[in-house]
């Protein structure tokens, strides 16, 4: 096993810190997010980026190696571990309304950072059986159109117009979440209906990737509906629509007022690492397989999450991914920051 591949153990840390959260009470119940949104954004501006390359000859050894890809399948027993005993945490009688508020708030966590992120990985992969797993961990944010709509809809479109997941100059995130929350939703009903129609399927079959999915959610609610009650199912629907929104805030911050540009017959220039927004803070980078480097990722989609590369006309976050997620949140402090480093990459371009 590589030395190199044991820095992306650390995510297990936060996972770690939520089954703190589960047992205990108090502060212990809020330690994920004290964890993940206050020492790592801290830690983050302390730390020094790390535009490092692996070499051709570690990059194809990293490449065979499976361990990377072990490290990600573990996570799928894992994260439903993590929500059943979540499920039965709140089942306690003793739990007073912060203590619920924490739990809940550490499951949505692990449902972004855990279930969405490493789905979103896995679910680039060209086989049925990780395609497969990517669909499992979505299924526990209830955001299984994911899949169909970024690989097929988001890939193709971003940084234009057309992609309901890239955020507009001046956009603030909260009217963000409302648009590509909705359109990403209809765009992945219009993918999976067209599909049907290449197969000579009909709308209502099985063939239905979208029915497919709301089938299997509609399932996963009812078991927690039937072995947990309506309330408990509640926190699990509160859960599952945080880690919907930390995904959509990573894609606020990952292609924020980047436009590709369009010729005059209409079409779009490929999707360049100048078209998604980058950070080589290390934390950030480990803790999220390495999501952060986003550009390399656009620029070939293909790519596993070990061997991606910082390109050195990425345009670059001010911090890591949980800071730049935090400042976000403050839309006139974002657009304070960000709009000028939008202004000297146009300024860049021109020149």
């Amino acid at each position: 096993m590589s030395i190199k591949l044991f820095k992306y153990l650390s995510p297990a840390t936060v996972y770690a810190t939520a089954w703190i959260a589960f047992n205990g009470h108090g502060w212990q119940c809020w330690l994920p997010l004290i964890y993940a949104w206050g020492l790592i954004p801290l830690s983050e501006l302390i730390l020094y980026p790390d535009p490092t390359n692996m070499s051709a000859a570690e990059m194809e050894i990293a490449k065979k190696n499976k361990w990377y890809d072990y490290l990600l399948y573990i996570i799928v027993p894992l994260q439903y571990a993590a929500l059943f005993y979540f499920l039965l945490s709140m089942q306690e009688n003793n739990l007073d309304q912060w203590d619920r508020i924490g739990r809940i708030g550490s499951m949505g966590l692990l449902c972004g950072a855990f279930g969405i992120n490493v789905a979103h990985e896995l679910g680039h992969r060209n086989n049925t059986w990780e395609q497969g797993l990517a669909k499992t961990l979505l299924a526990t944010s209830l955001y299984m159109h994911f899949f169909i709509e970024h690989n097929k809809g988001h890939h193709k479109n971003v940084a234009t117009r057309e992609d309901p997941s890239s955020a507009r100059y001046n956009e603030p995130v909260y009217l963000f979440y409302i648009r590509t929350i909705l359109y990403s939703y209809l765009s992945a009903w219009k993918i999976a209906n067209k599909d049907c129609r290449r197969k000579g399927a009909a709308f209502f079959s099985l063939h239905n990737d979208m029915l497919r999915a709301h089938i299997w959610q509609l399932l996963l609610i009812l078991a927690v509906l039937i072995v947990f009650g309506g309330t408990i199912t509640l926190y699990f629907l509160v859960a599952a629509l945080i880690g919907i929104l930390l995904l959509e805030t990573v894609n606020y911050i990952e292609h924020y007022g980047l436009v590709r540009k369009k010729s005059a017959e209409g079409i779009y220039e490929r999707t360049l690492p100048i078209h998604s927004w980058n950070s080589n803070h290390p934390i950030g980078r480990v803790m999220l397989f390495e999501l952060s480097r986003h550009s390399d990722h656009h620029y070939l989609a293909s790519k596993k999450y070990q061997v991606l590369q910082h390109h050195k006309d990425a345009p670059q976050l001010p911090t890591g991914y949980p800071g730049s997620m935090l400042l976000s949140l403050i839309p006139p402090l974002w657009f304070y920051v960000m709009n000028k480093r939008i202004k000297a990459i146009a300024a860049a371009v021109k020149n």
